[in-house]
């Protein structure tokens, strides 16, 4: 295979990221880490997997930047996990010192790579990534509306009992507190859930949405999610790779749309070989507006703690 992805931080995002990307067969894979013997581990675990999974991608794995040169995409999954109490503003300064470290690498050895920030807190860590490797905004995305998108849609059909797959959802806003789902934008086989679920259940679906990743770092008490959000990238990277042109929720930079400016929040997008090809401006109502246009206002305050 002659496509290369490269994936920073091989912890169980990256680690997952790997695998994903392998068993679709969209590459090859070079982890990253700072901790010696693990992205070497991990990769040549998940290559001797490739025999009985079906996949030809080859893993390795690597302590040094200059490994990632020639990467097409580069999945920046690097950075400390949630705890139980934590918000993912409260992890701004760490890992922004994690992300402005790797932002620089990957300008160093993968210029004309696009990158999917995975790192939280997400939009910030976006707009954080794009302003260190002076990328044009289109190739540098946050993935923040894919995975809150499929949380909404695996709630939708545990409700109605359907298959997963028949599901869409529409999820705009910060990957925090403040994001907006949009109930009447997201449907089953195209059928709005507003006409299949009560307004109550559909409160009580966007409220669990919302709270999708602090409900699983309560569970897991040591860590946070990881699955979900590696396959959401991997499903960004597909889309890039393959020039699939979907139409997903994704961190962009926004230049006046929705009536914001100079800084990255989810919004759907047309996701192609270009990076961020379009971004797409629904109708909203003056409450869903107004809840975007405050989930951008709150970020952009806290951009303020990185300099910018």
């Amino acid at each position: 295979m002659n496509r290369k992805i490269a994936v920073i931080g091989a912890g169980n995002v990256g680690a997952s990221a790997a695998m994903y990307l392998a068993e679709a067969n969209l590459g090859d894979v070079v982890m990253i880490d700072i901790l010696e013997g693990i992205p070497q581990g991990k990769a040549l675990d998940l290559t001797e997997a490739g025999p009985v999974r079906g996949y030809n991608s080859m893993v390795t794995g690597s302590n040094d930047y200059k490994d990632i040169a020639g990467a097409d995409i580069v999945i920046m999954t690097a950075g400390l996990p949630r705890k139980p109490g934590m918000t993912r503003e409260d992890l701004l300064k760490v890992n922004a010192d994690i992300v402005g470290n790797a932002a620089k690498n990957i300008k160093q050895f993968a210029p004309n790579s696009t990158v999917i920030v995975v790192s939280n807190p997400l939009d910030l860590m976006t707009f954080h990534m794009q302003k260190v490797t002076g990328f044009p905004t289109n190739r540098v995305i946050g993935q923040a509306g894919v995975l809150d998108s499929i949380r909404f849609r695996s709630f939708v059909a545990m409700e109605l009992g359907v298959a997963m797959s028949d599901t869409q959802a529409m999820v705009l806003g910060g990957h925090g507190d403040t994001m907006v789902p949009l109930p009447r934008y997201s449907t089953v086989c195209g059928v709005p859930i507003t006409e299949l679920i009560s307004a109550e259940r559909i409160k009580a679906i966007s409220d669990r949405a919302i709270d999708g990743g602090g409900e699983i770092v309560r569970l897991l008490k040591t860590g946070s999610a990881f699955y979900a959000p590696a396959a959401a990238a991997v499903d960004m990277a597909k889309s890039i790779l393959n020039d699939e042109k979907r139409v997903l929720p994704a961190s962009a930079h926004l230049t006046g749309q929705y009536g914001i400016k100079d800084i990255y929040i989810g919004v759907p997008i047309v996701l192609g070989a270009k990076g961020v090809e379009k971004i797409i401006e629904l109708k909203l109502s003056p409450d869903e507006l107004g809840s975007l246009q405050k989930s951008a206002a709150t970020y952009k305050e806290h951009l303020g703690g990185l300099g910018y």
